[in-house]
């Protein structure tokens, strides 16, 4: 999803603050600052439209974390700066910057910190990691796009408690400040809020609370139960994520879930496999499956290839072969 964050002054005015407070003579900028990115290049031949070459996208990362409680984590992507058609052997000129994040977060014990800003929505695996060369395939599952928004602007508690050999984290959150900007066929939601708790052993297992509501004059408000799970064991790792989303009067509102597999085959490729199901009010009803393979290059490149396949026509995500190569610089 594609928006506009403007910042809440109010949080970052605390943020501030409190790090002023807690240092005298705060540490130089410099010492701290990282600055990397991402792209992503792909081919897309779908079934019922031309092939398409496009150069998705291009993200510039910035972090700071210096020797006092504040950090500070930056985003910007530059999205689909080149897409050529086969068809009419045209480039189509659909290039816009995103701000995907732009938050400081403040310690404010040990198991407690503060985030003010734009955050990528704490829900689920799959829209948490979201970066091109952190994810296995090209295309994303339905269910972790069409029934929250990718990305909330507001404030955020967080933290973690360590048990033994595992880790219990919590997060909590809710929206201050509404997006500004959104692309035409971009799903727009508001009153966003909930909260998130995992627990990470040799099975990671996940539960996603969220209410929302669609910025539509006649849409409910929503609340939405998500589970996920994320398992390794040898040369096979499973994940999936499952949502059901109802009204407040308890009709349905949408819902879905997707199974994935990753197996090592040698030489660092892998053989990957994906079943989904999706269904809201607003798209219908789909269903997915995927077969395909990704080797990895480097351990920053990432080349996939993968047949998608199904029922259901969903706004930008293609049924047929898809190809891209994914690095992090």
């Amino acid at each position: 999803m594609k928006k506009r964050f403007i910042l809440s002054v109010t949080s970052l005015l605390l943020l501030c603050k409190l790090a002023v407070a807690e240092e005298a003579q705060p540490p130089t900028l410099d010492s701290g600052l990282s600055i990397g990115g991402y792209s992503s290049l792909s081919i897309k031949a779908p079934r019922d439209s031309a092939t398409e070459l496009a150069l998705d996208n291009l993200s510039l990362i910035a972090h700071w974390e210096g020797e006092s409680r504040l950090k500070f984590f930056s985003e910007l992507e530059l999205e689909h700066p080149f897409i050529w058609n086969k068809d009419d052997h045209s480039t189509k000129k659909e290039a816009n910057f995103d701000l995907e994040r732009l938050y400081l977060d403040y310690n404010l014990s040990e198991k407690l910190n503060l985030r003010a800003g734009r955050f990528l929505t704490p829900a689920g695996n799959w829209n948490l990691l979201h970066a091109a060369p952190l994810v296995w395939t090209s295309t994303r599952p339905l269910v972790t796009s069409r029934l929250f928004p990718s990305s909330t602007n507001g404030l955020m508690l967080y933290g973690s408690v360590p048990m033994q050999n595992s880790a219990f984290e919590y997060t909590f959150f809710a929206e201050t400040l509404k997006d500004q900007v959104h692309d035409d066929d971009e799903i727009r939601f508001r009153d966003v809020g909930g909260a998130r708790f995992t627990f990470n052993n040799q099975m990671n297992l996940g539960l996603t609370l969220l209410t929302l509501r669609e910025i539509d004059p006649h849409s409910p408000s929503y609340r939405l139960v998500g589970l996920d799970f994320l398992h390794k064991f040898n040369d096979l790792e499973l994940s999936g994520e499952a949502y059901y989303r109802f009204t407040d009067s308890g009709q349905n509102g949408g819902g879905g879930a997707y199974l994935q597999s990753a197996y090592l085959l040698g030489n660092e490729w892998y053989a990957l496999t994906r079943l989904e199901t999706f269904q809201s009010p607003r798209d219908g009803s789909a269903e997915r499956w995927l077969i395909g393979a990704t080797k990895r290059l480097t351990p920053k490149q990432l080349l996939k290839m993968e047949f998608v396949g199904g029922t259901g026509g969903i706004p930008d995500e293609p049924r047929g072969f898809i190809t891209s190569y994914s690095v992090l610089f």
